[in-house]
């Protein structure tokens, strides 16, 4: 981002670039055919990966509900345990996949969530009592904590696979692809897993969707077979000497690609002093189950305020976990002077996503409930699954068309449009229920997704130091652990206030939480528009211009 952009850019008319968007899927696709055995290694269960992952998400809030007995607001706390938890345990162990390796680090991640799936599996097949605590209750969250702990290792080791097998020009197609195909697999679920529930609800009552977990199951233990038949030691070695001998190639040739550019060293580890982390740790779990999120008690204490007419609940407890959470990470980060978080502009950067990426987040945690309740009686409510998850397909599609119209935008311009281009679709949905301004925003927020999310990615991925890879992929994931913990605790209220289910929709106020959801996603270009100067001055990227 270090100085002004260039201005002797080529001019590309919109029919040129859709052309070139088709010859780049073309070459994705010959290159993918063309990759490593290792490679495929990875491509192959991360399709599959995101078919299961996504489509566990689209169907675990009503599973909550309807099949455990939870409420809206406690099947939001499991989707934030669930989502926040993945990105929590990949901050964790994200540095540990650079020490197992990539192959180690995908089978152990894929042992673990075959193990948790078939829990959650199981949940609904053993005929156990329902409700919050109860054995039903207890054997999903145990599953979903397998998956969690699993997913620590899964996605840095696969980013930090399309590194190893991937050469200095063909590294960004690998992003691409890894990228792509997830959403892909995404899209698909929503037709296995609606065909699937409509096809087993006599069998699994009251709604199949145990039979879809089973299903996810069976895949699960497909992806670990590919990947320990694909991704094996002398599959590994051979693709990373044919690496070597390609980037050597491209040496020789002169060929300049941006990964030439010199990257920082790797600063040494400090060992550090983490007493004060663990007690802040402990005390930020036992304020949360004394608070109204956790087990019901007579000690917290909970006052109500409304403000611009949105009630509000200030939890003593929770606020007190708040708070312990905050002075866990500041003492995290004293004891680690070389952290990446130690950079102002580069922890401003990757923060300040956070309030545009709650729509992210709303794609499971609100888009499922909101279509099957406020479309209630109508296709879209009947496949809500498909109609939920049509944002990773239009990812998919637009992702190369786009990225040819920004090829040389400046970063920073780019992180301004995109979020402002995602947010404001929101606000489409504020006149409440209807198909063609649903299907438009999901249009409008998808372009403006593909504009900025794919480039970050792969920014994270490439400035991190040699070796600091999977480290760098936690660190740069963090800001969804906040953004996706928060997120799921006030979804539940927003549902059960303005989309409660059981009851007509002209009961609801579907319009009012758009609405606040829109200006809560409006935070981020707003505030990337005032920092600006701030961020342009020394901030370094080699993808700024």
């Amino acid at each position: 981002m270090e100085g002004e952009p260039k201005e002797d850019v080529e001019k590309k008319t919109f029919g040129e670039v859709i052309k070139d968007a088709i010859d780049e899927l073309r070459k994705t696709f010959i290159a993918f055919v063309k990759a490593p055995k290792a490679l495929w290694g990875i491509n192959i269960p991360y399709i599959i990966e995101g078919l299961v992952y996504f489509g566990i998400l689209t169907i675990l809030g009503k599973y909550s509900s309807e099949n455990v007995g939870l409420t809206d607001a406690q099947s939001g706390i499991v989707y934030s345990f669930v989502t926040g938890g993945i990105t929590f345990a990949m901050l964790l162990l994200g540095g540990w996949s650079d020490k197992l390796g990539v192959r180690t680090s995908l089978a152990l991640s894929f042992i673990a969530m075959l193990a948790g799936r078939i829990l959650i599996a199981l949940s609904g097949t053993l005929g156990m009592s329902s409700g919050l605590w109860s054995p039903m209750f207890f054997t999903m969250t145990g599953g979903l904590l397998a998956m969690v702990l699993a997913y620590g290792l899964f996605q840095p080791a696969a980013y930090a696979g399309v590194k190893r097998y991937t050469n200095k020009q063909t590294a960004a197609m690998g992003y691409a692809v890894i990228y792509g195909f997830m959403n892909l697999g995404a899209f698909l679920s929503g037709f296995i897993s609606s065909t699937t529930r409509h096809s087993f609800t006599n069998i699994f009552p009251p709604n199949g969707l145990t039979a879809v977990f089973w299903v996810y199951v069976v895949l699960t233990a497909i992806s670990l077979i590919i990947t320990l038949m694909l991704l094996t030691k002398k599959t590994d070695k051979n693709a990373v000497d044919r690496v070597a001998k390609e980037n050597a190639e491209l040496d020789a040739k002169g060929v300049k690609v941006e990964d030439d550019e010199e990257k920082e060293e790797a600063k040494p580890d400090i060992k550090a002093n983490n007493t004060k982390l663990y007690i802040f740790t402990v005390l930020a779990i036992v304020f949360f189950l004394f608070s109204n999120y956790g087990i019901n008690n007579s000690i917290n204490k909970v006052f109500d305020i409304n403000l611009f007419k949105v009630d509000i609940h200030l939890d003593v407890a929770f606020i007190l976990f708040i708070i312990m959470g905050i002075l866990a990470v500041i003492d995290y980060l004293k004891e680690r002077p070389y952290h990446p978080f130690r950079d102002k502009r580069f922890t401003f950067f990757i923060f300040i996503l956070v309030p545009v990426q709650t729509l992210f987040a709303h794609n499971w945690l609100t888009l499922p409930y909101y279509l099957d309740r406020a479309f209630q009686g109508t296709m879209v409510s009947q496949y809500f699954e498909v109609f939920s998850n049509l944002n990773p397909v239009l990812i998919f599609l637009l992702t190369p068309i786009i990225a040819g119209l920004t090829a040389k935008a400046d970063i920073y311009k780019m992180m301004i449009y995109g979020t402002l281009v995602m947010a404001l679709p929101t606000f489409l949905l504020t006149v409440g229920p209807n198909l063609y301004l649903f299907l438009l925003y999901v249009l409008m927020m998808t372009i403006g997704e593909a504009m900025w999310s794919p480039r970050f990615l792969q920014w994270i991925a490439e400035i991190a130091p040699e070796g600091k890879v999977g480290l760098y992929m936690g660190v740069g994931q963090f800001p969804w652990f906040l953004d996706k913990v928060f997120t799921g605790f006030y979804s539940g209220y927003f549902l059960e206030k303005y989309c409660p289910k059981d009851v007509p929709v002209s009961e609801m106020n579907t319009g009012f939480m758009w609405f606040i959801y829109g200006l809560i996603a409006l935070i981020t270009p707003i505030a990337l528009i005032f920092a600006k100067n701030w961020m342009m001055k020394g901030f370094k990227t080699k993808h700024g211009n």
